[in-house]
């Protein structure tokens, strides 16, 4: 196993590292910095897969890379009733995507894709995750932990919110950031092996 980055990490989320670490895949990191305005119409599906792919390209394109590394870029969104949820920028943006959640099921669509000097692949994880009722008092108090400021959705399955996850079916690294079987898969395709840290046969 070596510790020289074998993927370039299209992304600063601590939650896509440690969920690529969990692999076993050695990377380095280079935030993309694209715009992230979805298109008039564009389906969310077709939106998480194009911010995922658009990322790899970027950064695959700089100069310091010159297709050295295949780059990996992410993208996660929810999605409930057909509205897509970004960030909460405040307290009571927050607690109104928290009312929206609660008691019922939502989806979280998480892409992934890869581009290396074969061209480019992508795969899309979907999960449904249904949420317990939340009282005003938990999402004000949510807001105030400071968790879910920068998250899509406005929650982080793996901290506080754990506690209000009912169910789930799908993957739960998808809903984290990062969908660990999907992104396997892309690596396997890459001649990367994931876990054991190493170049394979293409």
């Amino acid at each position: 196993m070596t510790d020289t980055p074998l993927i370039c990490l299209a992304s600063a989320s601590p939650r896509r590292r440690e969920l690529l670490a969990q692999l076993g895949v050695p990377h380095r990191v280079a935030p993309a910095g694209i715009d992230e305005s979805r298109r008039a119409g564009e389906p969310p599906a077709d939106y998480v897969l194009r911010m995922a792919l658009e990322k790899a390209i970027r950064v695959a394109a700089q100069p310091d890379l010159s297709g050295a590394l295949p780059v990996l870029g992410a993208d996660t969104t929810v999605l409930v009733e057909g509205r897509m949820l970004g960030k909460p920028a405040d307290a009571a943006e927050s607690r109104a995507m928290l009312e929206l959640l609660a008691g019922r099921s939502h989806e979280v669509l998480s892409a992934v894709a890869l581009v290396d000097a074969q061209g480019a692949r992508s795969r899309l994880s979907r999960t449904e995750v249904r949420f317990r009722r939340i009282d005003p008092g938990e999402a004000a108090a949510y807001w105030a932990s400071g968790e879910p400021c920068d998250k899509a959705g406005g929650y982080a399955i793996q901290g506080r919110a754990a506690a209000f996850v009912e169910s789930l079916s799908g993957s739960y690294s998808g809903v984290v950031g990062l969908p660990l079987f999907e992104t396997a898969q892309l690596l396997e395709a890459a001649g990367i092996a994931p876990w054991r840290g190493e170049r394979g046969p293409r």
